[in-house]
């Protein structure tokens, strides 16, 4: 098992880094469906060690909702997995009082990372209806890195990307997190609890790419004036 508590935290995610991380997000195809509105899994690892950024992340989510509100709908579903084989799956739903209530509603509890499951949910879910993006908020990694990259390579065939946001420096889990990133098409971000403003824009600019493709997002970054990039110039827009 992978220690969760041997890491040292940086004081903050490094500028170059978030930039290659919205550059990756602005290249990423974007494929609506008719006018079906966005859908995205948030999923969450709520196992001990995450506990003191657990209500950031609730703060965050609510962030979410309100950069896509004048974009059009977004649909969420909530996933989180704690203790002893314990992963709970929400509904889909564009209410975020209610996701925000969950979210508060939830403990965290001691246990094994179980992102196996996550990323094998998401194809499924991706298969029944089109799943723009799927988020995932973690900071260990104690599965066979080859298993969850064979499942991430499926999903950048499927164009299901993961975006991820490794919390902390465990460096196991940089290098399956980074793998499952690139293989699925998404991208990879290092945080803390200091980099918690940047981790709202990162997650804003993810939603608002989910729901509105890449000119909602060039928007987004010329409205906001956050961590602007010239997007437009790198991606080819």
């Amino acid at each position: 098992m992978t220690a969760k508590h041997n890491k040292n935290v940086p004081e903050k995610a490094g500028t170059t880094e978030i930039e290659a991380f919205l550059t990756k997000v602005a290249q990423t195809p974007f494929r609506p469906e008719g006018r079906e509105h966005g859908r995205l899994i948030f999923a969450l690892d709520a196992t001990a060690s995450r506990e003191p950024m657990w209500d950031v992340a609730c703060d965050i989510q609510a962030d979410m909702f309100s950069e896509t509100a004048s974009l059009g709908r977004l649909s969420v579903q909530l996933i989180y997995y704690r203790g002893f084989g314990e992963v709970k799956y929400g509904p889909f739903t564009e209410n975020s009082s209610a996701l925000l209530r969950d979210m508060v509603g939830v403990y965290c509890l001691g246990g094994r990372t179980q992102i196996g499951r996550i990323l094998n949910h998401a194809l499924t879910a991706h298969s029944e209806r089109r799943v723009s993006a799927l988020v995932f908020i973690g900071d260990a990694c104690e599965e066979d890195i080859e298993e969850l990259c064979h499942t991430a390579g499926e999903m950048g065939m499927r164009n299901l990307p993961v975006f991820i946001f490794h919390e902390g420096e465990d460096v196991v889990a940089r290098r399956a997190f980074q793998q499952i990133a690139q293989i699925s098409g998404g991208a990879y971000c290092q945080f803390d609890s200091g980099s918690a403003k940047t981790l709202r824009d990162l997650l804003g600019a993810v939603a608002v790419y989910a729901v509105g493709g890449h000119r909602a997002l060039e928007d987004f970054h010329n409205r906001a004036g956050r961590i602007l990039l010239r997007l437009t110039a790198k991606s080819g827009w």
